[in-house]
């Protein structure tokens, strides 16, 4: 080879070399390209509903952030929220503040929410016949609330001066149990423990009418009879057109002096220890509690849940029978079947619990 060739042999090598590390770096810097636009679009839940509060500390770092969205269920992968923040210039500019933050979101929507620095309302369901603790339960997951904390509130703040219908309800740490009205609530994500009971409380007093105190009189209760009749409405009866002749027989038992014997009346003594049974036993109907009314004569001394506007009507508006029993049907579909006589209630039962066996592929 002349000296000539190998010159321009030895020059085209860098060249060469310099040509594949440009490609190499644009194919690199594409394909890190395209994969942070995959996370930007990315989503966690697309058919998320949930709003979950977020408290981003001041002074919070990204991969902090990062890492509290992952914690929170938010996002999927803390390292991939980093990587996108890094490639897109983000690093510092979230600001600290109260999210409302949705699974259904995607990574450049919650950056953006995150870089306004503007907190947003949040938005909560609370279903019919959840107790005061399975609300605390439901706020604490979603990050609205501390769980003790909230319960401590419950337990001792004071509200019977702001809603006149808490002067008769039962005393003690239970006394807001019924009246925390199950519905869709829509507040700042910064709301104080007082700000939530009370729009709570408004959600009652706008659902309890003047007229329905009248037709509580009418039916020889006051308001909070009815709200504990409707309480155990709530929990015993799954569908709607049960309601009234649920309610049927819970007035035909205070009226021949019976015991209520209502199974929910004793779960709700056990859920006050989280031990809520399928199926109560003999030992758990003998639970000494005033709460139970297999033991105890009359109406418990408080709700036992926050019933819905459906089950408070059929409190007011009981079915005009003579049943005095009830038990669930053996069409296992959640409805009841009623009966004025305690034999034709033991027919009912053991039918109930035969198909319910079947189902399940249980022998006899």
């Amino acid at each position: 080879m002349s000296r000539r060739k190998k010159a321009r042999s030895e020059t085209r090598m860098p060249l060469k070399l310099f040509i594949f590390f440009i490609t190499v770096a644009i194919a690199l810097f594409l394909g890190l390209f395209i994969y942070t636009n995959s996370i930007g679009d990315s989503v966690k839940d697309k058919g998320s509903k949930n709003e979950i509060l977020v408290n981003v500390e001041k002074g919070s770092s990204t991969s902090s952030i990062g890492d509290l969205l992952k914690k929170k269920g938010i996002i999927s992968s803390a390292a991939a929220f980093k990587i996108y923040t890094t490639f897109k210039r983000y690093d510092g500019t979230y600001q600290a503040g109260a999210y409302a933050l949705s699974p259904s979101m995607s990574t450049e929507q919650i950056s953006k929410a995150l870089r306004t620095g503007k907190t947003n309302d949040i938005t909560f369901t609370i279903p019919e016949g959840y107790t005061e603790y399975d609300i605390a339960d439901k706020l604490a997951k979603i990050g609205i609330v501390n769980r003790d904390e909230f319960v401590n509130t419950l337990e001792t703040a004071g509200f019977a001066t702001e809603f006149p219908f808490l002067k008769n309800a039962q005393k003690g740490k239970h006394r807001l149990e019924g009246y925390l009205f199950p519905s869709t609530y829509t507040m700042p994500a910064t709301s104080d423990y007082n700000f939530i009971i009370t729009s709570m409380l408004k959600g009652y007093q706008n659902n309890f009418s003047h007229e329905d105190r009248t037709r509580a009189k009418k039916l020889g209760v006051d308001e909070n009879k009815i709200i504990i009749i409707a309480s155990i409405i709530e929990k015993e009866a799954a569908v709607d057109r049960d309601r009234d002749k649920v309610a049927s027989v819970i007035y035909n038992r205070l009226k021949a002096k019976m015991p209520l014997q209502m199974d929910s009346t004793v779960q709700y003594v056990l859920s006050l220890d989280n031990n809520r049974k399928k199926d109560l036993s003999i030992d758990d109907t003998q639970i000494k509690s005033p709460y139970n009314t297999y033991t105890n004569k009359g109406l418990p001394p408080g709700p036992i849940c926050c019933p819905g506007k459906a089950s408070i009507h059929a409190a007011l508006n009981p079915a005009n029978t003579k049943y005095m029993y009830f038990i669930l049907s053996d069409r296992l579909d959640d409805s009841m079947t009623f009966s004025e006589k305690y034999s034709q209630f033991l027919k009912d039962k053991d039918a109930y619990y035969n198909a319910r066996d079947k189902k399940e592929g249980k022998k006899n």
